[in-house]
């Protein structure tokens, strides 16, 4: 009955134009369509069209790429020394073979032969020890300049780069796969990219396209496409339309709705996103200082329910900073640390001065269909226990610029990924004065463990030390931790090779158009 009752507010939203518009599992669930009309949007035998929901960062320069939608382009353009593969292992890439030291201090790289940076320049030990530089200096990804501010000495010797650390981090080749290896001097990142990686930069249009093209010098195994063409719509409603009319080849992060109504006889693929949903809350402004409070928004949300009406029972939960991809870091009983109770989230209230319920926002970048259906249930969840949300919806860059880099905000509900597979990707950024902590988490027990957790050179030992990080997040309630998504991608049948990753990426090198 109250999956019928919230389905109905749902739709009642979405009558009131409320809903407009927001890798992956190991495991891939082909479904079909309805209709089997089938529309390619091939252009040519070697060409795709892919539609995204949002353009990509103002600069494209790897060491200042804050948005996922972005490093999800771009893993097509840069390598480092590694990089992961579709198992969550680090493979070689720009190096053709690596050696770490029975003592875990040292690290020995050696170089691939005819690496060609795709301006034509030849990558050299030079470029090498200019990007690790360059990354350390200049990186937003406060995690990463961390890991490489622990290198003691970095230096070559013939075609090797010898990395040598002021003690052993079992991440550290995590760190290493985040350096991306770029051309020594090269100024122009931030508008033409230059990489090593199997797709080369071609064209931007600003909110409207950006072009990628098969590296003819790539050293390994190339992409089959010539050509990738990702199209912006901003708008979600016209980004769905795009797709059922045949003119898109490729799109994910799909709602089960939109899979539901897709009528054009393309195939569909289940994973998970590999991020952390969540509503976030701005610890620093009332009433969300207040950890009672926080602990009464966790019990009265029920997550089951959200996921039966926003996805019909797909996506997991996940009760902390963590998803599941993340194996050993992952505590799948913290999804229950808080099992609905509206009983128990009015006495929370009443103890934190709040019996009558408060009002407050949600802000939800408008272009993210999942994010966007959460919140309208969040709002009718909420109010059982009398408290008012209102939902805004607002520009991705307007959520970038007024919600997570100036932090004005009360709440949102957004996902939260990680550009490495190690924990203190997830977990670094609720570090008290870390530069992304943008709910202003100030935990000094949480910063403490985290510390050890980095200290530590023995794996289980920081893995407890992780898991006591999700621990102290959850016990603290520091946000209202709700899924990590299901992953619907919609692919023209022509399409093939289409391989979902651990991480929020899409590696277009394995697809290839159908013979």
């Amino acid at each position: 009955m109250r999956k019928q009752i919230l389905a109905v507010f749902l739709a009642m939203a979405l009558m009131a134009g409320l809903l407009c518009g927001c890798g992956g599992a190991t495991t891939q669930s082909p479904a079909a369509s309805d209709e089997t009309t089938n529309s390619s949007g091939a252009k040519h035998a070697n060409e795709i069209v892919v539609g995204i929901a949002q353009d990509l960062d103002d600069s494209l320069d790897p060491n200042q790429i804050v948005a996922a939608g972005t490093r999800e382009v771009m893993f097509n353009v840069f390598e480092g020394l590694v990089k992961p593969n579709a198992y969550g292992d680090y493979v070689c890439a720009v190096a053709s073979d690596y050696d770490v030291s029975e003592d875990g201090l040292t690290y020995t790289f050696t170089l691939r032969d005819g690496v060609v940076f795709h301006n034509g320049q030849g990558c050299t030990v030079e470029d090498v020890l200019y990007s690790f530089e360059t990354c350390a200096a200049t990186s937003v990804t406060k995690a990463v300049v961390t890991a490489l501010s622990a290198i003691t000495d970095i230096r070559a010797e013939g075609n090797t780069i010898i990395i040598t650390l002021d003690a052993p981090n079992p991440d550290f080749l995590s760190y290493v796969s985040s350096v991306y290896i770029v051309p020594k001097g090269y100024d122009q990142q931030a508008t033409a990219p230059v990489g090593t990686g199997p797709f080369r930069f071609a064209s931007r249009s600003v909110q409207e396209n950006f072009i990628l093209e098969r590296n003819e010098a790539y050293y390994g195994q190339g992409a089959s496409l010539d050509k990738v063409t990702y199209k912006i719509y901003e708008d979600n409603n016209a980004l769905f339309t795009a797709l059922n009319s045949g003119a898109l080849d490729l799109v994910a992060h799909l709602t089960v709705d939109q899979v539901n109504n897709l009528s054009n006889g393309y195939q569909v693929l289940e994973g998970t996103m590999n991020l952390v949903q969540a509503l976030y809350l701005n610890n620093a402004v009332a009433p969300f200082d207040n950890e009672l409070v926080r602990q009464a928004l966790c019990y009265a949300v029920d997550v089951d329910a959200m996921l039966e009406l926003t996805a019909d029972g797909h996506g997991t939960k996940v009760g902390s900073s963590m998803y599941p991809a993340f194996g050993k870091y992952f505590d799948p009983a913290l999804a229950e640390r808080y099992p609905h109770d509206v009983e128990k989230a009015k006495e929370l209230l009443k103890e934190a001065g709040y019996e009558n319920g408060f009002s407050f926002t949600i802000t939800v970048p408008s272009n993210y269909q999942p994010h966007v259906d959460a919140a309208v249930v969040l709002v009718e969840q909420l109010k059982e226990v009398g408290v008012t949300a209102q939902i805004q919806q607002v520009e991705w860059n307007t959520w970038l610029s007024d919600v997570y880099s100036a932090r004005n905000f009360e709440s949102t509900v957004v996902g939260f990924d990680a550009s490495t597979l190690n924990a203190s990707a997830m977990l670094a950024r609720w570090v008290s004065d870390n530069d992304k902590n943008m709910i202003n988490y100030n935990n000094p027990q949480y910063d403490e463990v985290f510390a050890q957790a980095q200290a530590t050179a023995d794996e289980a030992e920081q893995t407890a030390l992780y898991k006591q990080c999700l621990e102290i997040l959850s016990d603290s309630a520091a946000n209202v931790y709700l899924q990590d998504l299901a992953d619907f991608v919609a692919i023209n049948p022509a399409v093939q090779g289409f391989t979902f990753y651990p991480l929020y990426v899409i590696d277009m090198s394995l697809l290839s158009i159908a013979e």
